[in-house]
């Protein structure tokens, strides 16, 4: 089949022309679930290893859920995610190429998201639209714009939009962020974040046929058309069209701060610095970056990488034992928040929190246990409470705004950025301000009015 009419056929079936985006989004809405013994119908969009797992954590967690359709553009995703819930919950789920089949089904009342980056906030917008409630993971947008896009649909069709910064489930943050607020902390001035991970080279792969199993043109979406190879698909992380890199991940560290210092707004100024001058290899987004934030009131760095393999995460065992604290010198993910009065160590995603005063003595700690059931049961409640959840997209766009400043900041001369905060601007730096929205191809634009 030619290049362009598969393309036609996928854009036919797939919600991409803004007519059948219009045609979904002036029917009548799902309706908002108003019993709590209600069942709720899932669909899953995005059936990698992470959307497999935590769907079906989902529906072991709360009564009456389930998933009725799993789409992926990757049919090998879809058979092991549609095996894994027959296994796992008893019933085998149908399967899709196409998102607008999910949408088009009354009988889904919330989709699960969990693509790659460059598909979030598409993905989302369609959503909001077709009636339904979206859980995405992180980061949640792909660009500043984006992210208020997402803002605009959620608020626009009355949706309930969580996103996957599981932190802001978990009690012992809630703790922390109290403890900081009581002043036992004294004023904070500095927050140093860590996201210093493991790995190797990266070395890019050829071009290859792609896989039949594949459609590779809905594969990219938004993003600007490029060859296949292999590498893409299983390592899309490392690609600024597809993520923000290493950065990604370190924004569950970037919310977390957010929310324990009380969910400040933008900061004043960013410097980003980032290069491969380690492994030197020639990835797109850098093997290392260093990341400087203006607050006014207080500073927070971020450093981010995959060079020290001598560092790592807090282990599964100790995120789920609130009796136990990582090591927090080789921690690869801790958060150090440096008050006037004492010091905290703040693990993301179970780890806890300790806080030293001198002579290295502990004055105040708590465990914690990972948060990520806790998130889902959160989402569920409040698709059928109708209330807000804990990390709704106008909190979270705010946090995945510091991932966008610190890659423009660095993809622009690794240079200090003024920022304007209300007008989420650059001030003086056109080549910046070009960076905050992303050039997305025809019919997966999301529009100006959502």
């Amino acid at each position: 089949m030619p290049k362009e009419m598969k393309r036609r056929e996928f854009l036919e079936k797939s919600m991409a022309g803004s007519a059948g985006i219009i045609a979904g989004a002036s029917g009548i809405l799902v309706p908002s679930c108003k019993s709590p013994n209600e069942r709720i119908v899932l669909a899953l969009i995005g059936a990698g290893s992470r959307g497999r797992q935590t769907i079906i954590s989902c529906c072991r967690g709360n009564e009456n859920v389930s998933v009725k359709t799993v789409c992926d553009v990757n049919d090998l995703n879809s058979a092991r995610t549609a095996d894994a819930i027959e296994k796992e919950l008893g019933y085998k789920p149908g399967v899709t190429r196409y998102m607008k089949e999910v949408f088009d089904d009354r009988d889904v009342n919330a989709v699960w998201i969990s693509t790659p980056d460059h598909w979030h906030a598409l993905a989302t917008v369609w959503a909001c639209q077709a009636g339904k409630d979206v859980y995405v993971e992180k980061c949640p947008s792909h660009s500043v714009w984006e992210g208020r896009k997402m803002m605009e649909a959620a608020r626009k069709y009355r949706r309930i939009v969580q996103v996957g910064y599981q932190n802001r489930s978990g009690s012992y943050n809630f703790a922390a962020r109290d403890y900081i607020a009581s002043g036992k902390l004294g004023q904070v001035v500095h927050i140093r974040i860590y996201n210093l991970l493991n790995g190797k080279k990266w070395v890019p792969q050829p071009e290859a046929a792609v896989p039949a199993t594949l459609d590779w043109d809905a594969w990219l979406g938004p993003a600007p058309y490029r060859a296949f190879t292999p590498d893409k698909i299983s390592g899309w992380l490392y690609y600024y069209d597809y993520c923000p890199g290493i950065l990604d991940d370190a924004s569950h560290q970037l919310d977390l701060v957010r929310m324990v210092m009380g969910d400040p707004g933008h900061p004043v100024s960013v410097y980003g610095q980032g290069r491969n001058h380690v492994w030197e290899s020639e990835q797109p987004t850098p093997e290392l970056q260093s990341v400087t934030y203006d607050f006014e009131k207080f500073t927070v760095t971020c450093d981010s990488g995959n060079v020290t393999n001598y560092m790592s995460k807090t282990p599964e065992e100790i995120r789920m034992d609130p009796g136990r604290f990582p090591a927090w010198e080789t921690n690869a993910d801790r958060i150090e928040i440096y008050g006037t009065l004492g010091m905290m160590f703040l693990g993301r995603q179970g780890g806890g929190w300790q806080v030293y005063g001198p002579g290295e003595k502990v004055d105040a700690q708590s465990g914690g246990i990972h948060s990520d059931r806790e998130h889902q049961v959160n989402f569920i409640e409040s698709v059928r409470n109708r209330k807000r959840p804990n990390s709704p997209i106008d909190n979270a766009h705010k946090s995945a705004v510091l991932v966008h400043l610190a890659n423009i900041a660095c993809r622009t001369g690794n240079r200090q950025l003024v920022f304007d905060g209300e007008k989420e601007r650059f001030v003086g730096n056109e080549e910046a301000n070009k960076l905050l929205k992303d050039i997305c191809r025809g019919n997966y634009m999301i529009p100006e009015k959502v």
